[in-house]
């Protein structure tokens, strides 16, 4: 079987880079697998995470996101077995990401993102929205609803975090429900 994005599993050359004065890789770790763009390795978000290989210009899709076509059909028995991987491409059809052959689903959420994903002609690309860094983290919103977000916290260590893995659009009633909480748990 072909697919479009080719893989190499080879061990990372340590780079020490910092972005705003503080690491963002951790150059020791063994390298998981690289595209042109994006190498894969140890994330201090979570698990693996992608990061630059060179200097990424904003409007640059990064990597494909691939993986499997399926129906809306298939796509909602997968997310009941707590497949988070899926994105929707048209009306008919979804892509199951979580495919041994798609590093894109290494890549982890974050509340600031440096890319966003974009569906494009039946494929979906992770496309910079800044200019992005050599060794910066590759990062998107997931874009997550709000069922169930006190199961996914964020661990994306954002400047202006909201606590939890959600859509940009929900940010605001996480915070008023987490300042919430925290009021009436100090008998506020």
């Amino acid at each position: 079987m072909s697919h479009s994005n080719s893989i190499e599993l080879l061990d990372c050359e340590p780079i020490p880079i910092l972005y705003e004065d503080r690491p963002v890789v951790a150059v020791d770790k063994p390298l998981v697998a690289e595209t042109a763009l994006v190498c894969f390795h140890e994330s201090a978000i979570h698990g693996t995470g992608g990061f630059a290989k060179a200097d990424i210009v904003a409007g640059t899709r990064a990597i494909e996101y691939v993986g499997e076509r399926i129906t809306k059909a298939e796509s909602l028995c997968r997310c009941e077995s707590n497949n988070k991987y899926i994105f929707s491409l048209d009306e008919t059809y979804n892509l199951d990401g979580n495919v041994p052959w798609n590093p894109a689903r290494f890549l982890n959420h974050s509340c600031d993102p440096n890319c966003e994903a974009k569906p494009d002609g039946g494929c979906i690309w992770i496309v910079a929205r800044r200019d992005i860094r050599a060794g910066e983290e590759i990062t998107f919103n997931y874009g997550y609803d709000l069922e169930d977000y006190r199961e996914h916290p964020c661990r994306c260590g954002a400047a202006d975090c909201a606590g939890y893995i959600v859509a940009a659009e929900f940010f605001e009633h996480v915070r008023w429900q987490s300042g919430f909480a925290r009021d009436v748990g100090q008998g506020a």
